[in-house]
């Protein structure tokens, strides 16, 4: 009878640390929600099978921004489930019991560091490769998360990992807006895997970046620089799993009329590929940078790749040169009361346009700022980044020495002699006459000059081969999308009005409040203007 007594004490104390660990994640009332809806009331366990099919991918007609998709993949995707359950949940006779639940959801979304919450990631990785009948160069020294690993990445088995972190993500919002199987699109990430491989090994800087193909490299990534790549570079790829793992759980619990509302209800379209290839920010580049964010902005940016609740698909995008105009007026006209968050993306050429088309150099790169555009003679903003996002990416946070990140002047509206007028364009770093990046006044020309001249942004190429001296570009597209969500652009919208009814006050002329027009000075220059030699006498 002790020894019972002793045993059942120490599961309760178990159990009442692992409910206060999952407590803390605010996620304790949805789990006991899910597993009281799972359970097997002759066993009081869930079945292995029935969890693993929580954690099925449901997708069909898979496509692709990039030319094809290894038939390894979908393969990789219909064990993702198994894989997931046999790393982190227990089975005991009859299945999963609460405790386990409890210990498998915490091994998966509990609070971890960062290397930890990675280092899951890719057990669940691996052993999906495993299921899948693939070789992968890991090893794993124990079956924990903190546990060291050895071994290396191809870029094939990059271009696995994080479309599997993709699909995850795409699930965990369809999911929530569809009933069923929905077109599986897959971004083109070989801009990160680029930016992996300069990272992680020394033959990156002899690579062709400007026509690299990422089916062809056999460099192999050490996997402990591949993880330092990932932490500094896309830290929110973690978050793909675990908002996978929270959105199934939830799933299990709505009934058949919660799935059928959700799928009745406009809650937002998957938008078409063909949409979103005509944009700079695809689907690729928009998760890139979201990866780089750890904020409400990140959902905002995918807004366009991803279901969602907005009305329209591309209802945060506020200028396009193509569309709305090229020149700073025509950018000034759309973006003005904007006083959210902004992604200001350029596209660009260099080397000889005129001449032999190999030379032709085709780059983007990209700005985000925390605040909408001023019309200031000065560098303003508290916050930042600059990216380098095709052919290669990069994030180049603010570097904490100085605050120059945006500089936006337009033409002084009077018309006072300026003996040093400042330029008129847009920059980001720098100093004024000495911009990182500067944008002319007609959107024609960006130059880019060495990371050196600025120390507002971490130093860094924002395109391969960018030397020391300054790089002027001609200027191809230009898109600024608003990250601010609803409030900003109602914010926006109030502010255009007031400017619509402001002008149309001004054009309203009000004769009574003119005296005569034989005394008016108006009529007096008309009558000089006319007869300039005329004789007046003037009125004493």
């Amino acid at each position: 009878m002790g020894a019972s007594s002793s045993i059942e004490q120490k599961g309760m104390s178990e159990q009442r640390e692992l409910e206060n660990l999952a407590a803390s994640t605010g996620a304790l009332p949805m789990l006991q929600n899910s597993f009281s809806m799972l359970v097997d009331p002759q066993t009081n366990a869930v079945p292995l099978q029935s969890l693993q099919q929580v954690f099925c991918i449901n997708y069909r007609n898979p496509e692709c921004e990039a030319p094809n998709i290894p038939d390894s993949f979908l393969g990789l995707l219909d064990h993702l489930g198994a894989s997931i359950v046999d790393l982190f949940f227990i089975t005991e006779k009859g299945g999963v019991s609460w405790i386990e639940f409890l210990r498998g959801y915490l091994m998966c979304c509990g609070r971890m560091p960062a290397s930890m919450a990675l280092n899951a990631l890719l057990r669940v990785f691996a052993t999906n490769f495993t299921k899948a009948r693939h070789h992968l160069k890991l090893v794993f020294e124990s079956s924990d998360n903190d546990c060291k690993i050895s071994g290396y990445l191809l870029p094939a088995d990059v271009l696995m990992l994080l479309w599997m972190c993709w699909t995850m993500l795409w699930d965990s919002r369809t999911s929530r807006c569809t009933k069923g199987k929905e077109n599986l699109c897959l971004p083109d990430v070989s801009h990160l895997i680029l930016s992996a491989v300069v990272s992680c090994t020394e033959v990156g800087s002899g690579l062709n970046l400007w026509d690299c193909d990422i089916s062809a490299l056999e460099v192999e990534l050490p996997v402990g620089k591949f993880l330092t790549w990932a932490l500094t570079t896309v830290p929110s790829l973690t978050d793909c799993f675990t908002q996978f793992v929270n959105t199934r759980l939830k799933n299990s619990v709505s009934s058949e009329q919660d799935k059928l509302e959700r799928s009745t209800s406009s809650l937002g379209e998957i938008p078409p590929r063909e949409a979103c290839d005509i944009h700079l920010l695809t689907r690729g580049r928009a998760w890139a940078i979201s990866l780089t964010l750890r904020s409400t902005i990140s959902e905002e940016i995918l807004k366009p790749c991803l279901p969602s609740g907005s009305d329209g698909t591309f209802e945060n995008l506020l200028y396009r040169s193509s569309l709305h105009g090229r020149g700073l007026n025509r950018f000034w006209s759309n973006i003005e009361g904007y006083l959210g968050p902004l992604l200001f993306l350029v596209s660009a050429t260099s080397g000889d346009v005129h001449g032999d088309s190999t030379s032709v150099r085709k780059w983007i790169i990209g700005a985000l700022t925390q605040q909408g555009f001023e019309n200031k003679d000065m560098f303003y903003g508290s916050s930042g980044s600059l990216y380098a996002i095709s052919p290669i990416f990069h994030v180049f946070s603010p570097s904490g020495k100085d605050k120059k990140f945006v500089y936006s002047h337009l033409h002084p509206t009077s018309r006072a002699y300026e003996p040093h007028p400042k330029p008129v364009g847009i920059a980001f770093g720098g100093t004024i006459g000495n911009e990182r990046i500067c944008i002319d006044e007609d959107f024609v020309r960006v130059t880019v000059r060495h990371h050196a001249v600025d120390k507002t942004y971490q130093p860094g190429s924002l395109f391969p081969s960018q030397g020391f001296l300054p790089v002027e570009a001609l200027i191809s597209e230009v898109e600024v999308w608003g990250l601010g969500g609803r409030t900003a652009k109602e914010v926006q919208t109030s502010f255009k009005r007031r400017e619509e009814l402001f002008i149309e006050q001004r054009r309203k002329v009000d004769l009574k409040t003119f005296a005569s027009w034989e005394d008016s000075p108006e009529k007096m220059m008309m009558d000089m203007m006319s007869e300039p030699n005329a004789v007046r006498r003037e009125d004493r």
